[in-house]
């Protein structure tokens, strides 16, 4: 049988998401009129300058936001204001977190809470390469019927109830898990509905690519250094493939596929990590995890660390769980040198 995303969520997760299964389509409700609406501008983007080039903004991040990043953002809060299940977002794109407030009582009735990068690797979006969305979801920990607080959206990633991307490439397809396996769907234009594609993704037990930018080695701990040398060795399986593209979703995408580790180390002018915790690093670990991967910042679990700030940094390690330990191997030694 060819699932629609709708139909899967009916048959597949009302046993398995944390809440109910309505609530759970309409949070992707919200996530498929957006992403739509955002698949059609990356689809004509080179037609108009309307959606592509610079906005002239600067962000939060301190980074140049490109027009598309704007729409994307947009698109999103406004899809997810108009179904009434979230009480509030956090956006990659925002300061502050955003509270919705419901429609009849305007109250804060709703109990979930969204984080979402809208626009991964929009330095790409130019160029006509792989671009994506990244969202995860929590509950609320405060009580319904009362103010939000930043307690709400600084939750460790092990908390996730549900966490996915969408990757605008040749197609567009929407990955997610609710903690019972990774799933894919990709977008049949002609009709506006996304298929099942992707059953049980998990990550092959060939490995075969390694990604990072090694244009920043000199500024590269020296665990990350040996690493490299080691994948680039003449040894059993290796040498690994070299493959970077610069945006997380669709590296990850391709090496959860393919088989591959994806590395984002900190240097010494990020020695902080330059990916978001809580917009990328948690919602890919989460996935990674359910894949059979494992997610790392070269020392401890992703899942595990305490977020303080909305847009904490952080390394980021992920892939499958024999890449990822070595690396860690390589890490840990080095500190003792």
């Amino acid at each position: 049988m060819m699932y629609t995303l709708g139909e899967f969520i009916i048959e597949k997760n009302r046993d398995c998401f944390s809440s109910s299964t309505e609530a759970l389509l309409r949070l992707f409700s919200s996530i498929k009129l957006a992403s739509k609406a955002i698949h059609k501008e990356v689809n004509k983007a080179g037609l108009t300058e309307k959606i592509i080039g610079s906005s002239g903004i600067t962000n939060v991040q301190g980074e140049n936001q490109k027009k598309l990043d704007d729409f994307a953002h947009r698109a999103f809060i406004e899809s997810f204001k108009n179904r009434n299940v979230v009480c509030g977002i956090a956006s990659e794109e925002s300061k502050d977190f955003i509270v919705i407030k419901g429609k009849k009582e305007k109250i804060f009735q709703n109990q979930y809470i969204v984080l979402i990068d809208p626009l991964d690797g929009s330095s790409n979006i130019d160029v006509n390469i792989s671009i994506g969305t990244i969202f995860s979801v929590y509950m609320r920990k405060s009580p319904i019927q009362t103010n939000l607080t930043i307690e709400d959206f600084l939750q460790r990633g092990s908390q996730q109830i549900l966490a996915g991307y969408i990757i605008y490439g040749s197609s567009t397809i929407l990955v997610y898990s609710t903690g019972n396996g990774v799933y894919g769907f990709t977008l049949d234009p002609s009709v506006g509905t996304f298929y099942l594609s992707h059953s049980n993704l998990s990550f092959p037990k060939t490995e075969k690519i390694y990604s990072i930018n090694e244009g920043n080695s000199d500024k590269f701990p020296n665990g990350i250094r040996k690493f490299i040398r080691y994948c680039k060795e003449k040894k059993d399986n290796r040498p690994y493939t070299a493959r970077y593209i610069g945006s997380l979703v669709g590296d990850f995408h391709r090496n959860l596929i393919q088989g591959g580790i994806y590395i984002y180390p900190k240097t010494a002018s990020s020695p902080e990590g330059k990916l978001r915790l809580l917009y990328e690093c948690n919602p890919i670990a989460f996935l990674t995890e359910q894949a059979g991967g494992k997610a790392s910042d070269g020392k401890q679990r992703i899942l595990d660390i305490e977020p303080i700030k909305l847009h904490q940094r952080t390394p980021f390690v992920c892939g499958p769980i024999g890449m990822v330990s070595k690396l860690e191997e390589f890490m840990l030694n080095c500190e003792h040198d």
